[in-house]
């Protein structure tokens, strides 16, 4: 019995070993029963913070809220619910820039990985009249990357032009239920872009400045309510009178500030630095290029005399 037992071990392991279609079988098993399964996740938390520290300007509510909310969703092994943040702001202030942190810093390239789903509703959801269709086709898209990878990423931008209703099928996969048909789905993370609630988030700005405070001076508390009703009330978000917000289901809702006369400053001296070391590190290939050129051409040369001076000597 033991012989045959281990005999049988023995198959199962070269079957693992030599069949890809065996091994993503049983991949695909382990993600939806328990979701640890292997999908290039290579969270670098440190490498997070210190990415939005040096690089994200004039947004310490984003730096901070996404840096806590990540460590802490990242520190458990079984979390009850997925991460879902919410980023609301004018354009330009960040909100893209820190998406593609977390890809860069969770799988290690911005937008490259297969586990990363980007969607933009002007190009996949054009039509309000197909919402129906959108649904159904969002939730098997949602439902087939969680099985491959229960640590997927999903990035819904531009949500102020996502046609009300079609987000909401989302809405089983984001509470804290173990399965949802059949998939685990608790260690996935969901980020929702939006410029809707730059309203209240520039007003409360301002007050601020008014009140002779410093901006650092708001607090999330501050803002995230009014958000939340900015985006619930208005008939162009994505979730207008939407259950997901009536049920609390979003981790955090996540403002980008307007940014400052000395962040724009900061900004631009990065990407003119950024180009400068771009310009220097294209000009110096290309001197290196040419000095190998005059290199050979030289070689060429000295080779071209010493035939001609043998042809003369035969």
């Amino acid at each position: 019995m033991a012989v045959r037992r281990a005999a049988i071990q023995l198959v199962l392991m070269v079957l693992l070993y030599f069949s890809p279609g065996v091994q993503c079988f049983f991949e695909r098993i382990s993600c939806t029963i328990s979701s640890d399964c292997n999908c290039d996740f290579k969270p670098n938390i440190r490498g997070l913070e210190w990415d939005l520290y040096k690089n994200l300007y004039g947004q310490h509510l984003a730096q901070d809220t996404v840096s806590e909310e990540v460590a802490n969703f990242l520190q458990k092994e079984s979390p009850d619910r997925p991460l879902v943040l919410s980023f609301h702001g004018g354009s330009g202030t960040g909100k893209t820039l820190v998406s593609s942190m977390l890809g860069r810093h969770l799988y290690g390239t911005a937008m490259g990985s297969p586990y990363i789903h980007q969607f933009v509703p002007t190009l996949h959801f054009p039509s309000p009249d197909r919402v129906q269709q959108y649904r159904l086709e969002l939730k098997d898209w949602v439902q087939g990357n969680l099985t491959a990878c229960a640590r997927s990423i999903f990035i819904f931008d531009e949500m102020e032009n996502m046609p009300p209703g079609v987000i909401d099928i989302l809405k089983p996969f984001l509470g804290p239920s173990h399965t949802v048909f059949g998939t685990n789905y608790r260690k996935a993370i969901y980020i929702f872009i939006s410029t809707i609630g730059e309203e209240v988030i520039h007003r409360m700005a301002l007050e601020t400045r008014q009140a002779g405070k410093e901006r650092e001076e708001i607090r999330l508390v501050d803002l995230e309510d009014a958000i939340s009703q900015a985006v619930f009330n208005n008939s162009r978000s994505g979730f207008f009178h939407s259950s997901i917000i009536q049920e609390k289901l979003l981790t955090s809702f996540v403002p980008f500030l307007p940014l400052g006369r000395r962040h724009v400053e900061r900004c631009a001296r990065r990407e003119l630095c950024q180009r400068v070391d771009n310009v220097l590190l294209t000009e110096t290939k290309h001197v290196q290029k040419c000095e190998k050129a005059d290199q050979k051409a030289s070689v060429d040369k000295d080779r071209f005399m010493v035939e001609t001076c043998l042809l003369f000597h035969k």
